[in-house]
């Protein structure tokens, strides 16, 4: 996969936190998108922080313009440091203009409870969370389950009209978990650009997400929460020779 970005908000912060946010101009964010769109374009979409409501209504309508395919939504409200990263009036415009055009959203479960208004304790809340979000309009919901405590951590996947899928794994015990969220919903985006399906896709980037983890589990990076190792196994991502 070849990636490319469009910069939705510049952020401060570092491996203890979050210390400032400041929003690109929808202008700004539009003609990025246009530019990496109108030359290469793009067999699949990772969409992360949006910060304000023009920012969401600037994205959805770049969506439609380009009729972009396979769009997975990463609902980024709440930092691993616990900062909050959205405005909050941006929440109910994500839900209307974004949770239709995308074929999956993949909310924590602090971001799952922020959108369905209640707390979530369990994996019986989880699936409550679910059904809840599909409702509201999403077409599939990757309810992530690290935050829970035990040393099994469980992830479901909901798709509307079919089944819901509980994945699981041995829970990796590290501090360096900054952005592991981020790169789950890019990984997922990637094997749907690779041809892959969605429940495929979604087995393929969680495993892609723990050999991460496990090689950067004892890197001490800074004072907070470090990174895990996105690079790891290099080798492994050549899908054909050169």
């Amino acid at each position: 996969c070849y990636g490319m970005t469009a910069i939705t908000a510049l952020t401060a912060q570092n491996t203890c936190g979050v210390r400032s946010i400041h929003g690109v101009p929808p202008q700004m964010l539009r003609d990025q998108m246009d530019a990496v769109l109108e030359d290469i374009g793009v067999d699949a979409v990772k969409i992360g922080m949006l910060h304000a409501p023009d920012i969401v209504r600037t994205v959805a309508e770049a969506i439609d313009r380009h009729a972009l395919p396979n769009v997975v939504l990463d609902p980024v409200m709440v930092a691993t440091s616990g900062a909050v990263l959205i405005a909050t009036g941006a929440v109910d415009v994500l839900v209307r203009e974004l949770f239709p055009r995308a074929i999956v959203i993949t909310p924590n479960l602090d971001e799952a409870a922020l959108l369905v208004q209640r707390p979530l304790r369990s994996e019986s809340d989880m699936e409550a969370a679910a059904t809840a979000l599909l409702a509201m309009g999403a077409r599939a919901v990757l309810v992530k389950g690290g935050h829970l405590q035990g040393e099994v951590v469980s992830d479901l996947l909901a798709l509307r009209g079919g089944p819901s899928l509980w994945m699981r794994a041995a829970r990796i015990h590290t501090p360096n978990t900054h952005g592991t969220g981020c790169t789950l919903s890019s990984a997922i985006a990637s094997y749907l650009a690779l041809g892959q399906d969605l429940v495929q896709a979604v087995q393929s980037a969680r495993t892609y997400i723990r050999g991460a983890l496990q090689a950067g589990a004892q890197v001490r990076t800074g004072k907070g929460g470090g990174p895990l190792n996105h690079g790891y196994a290099p080798q492994s991502m050549v899908l054909k020779p050169l």
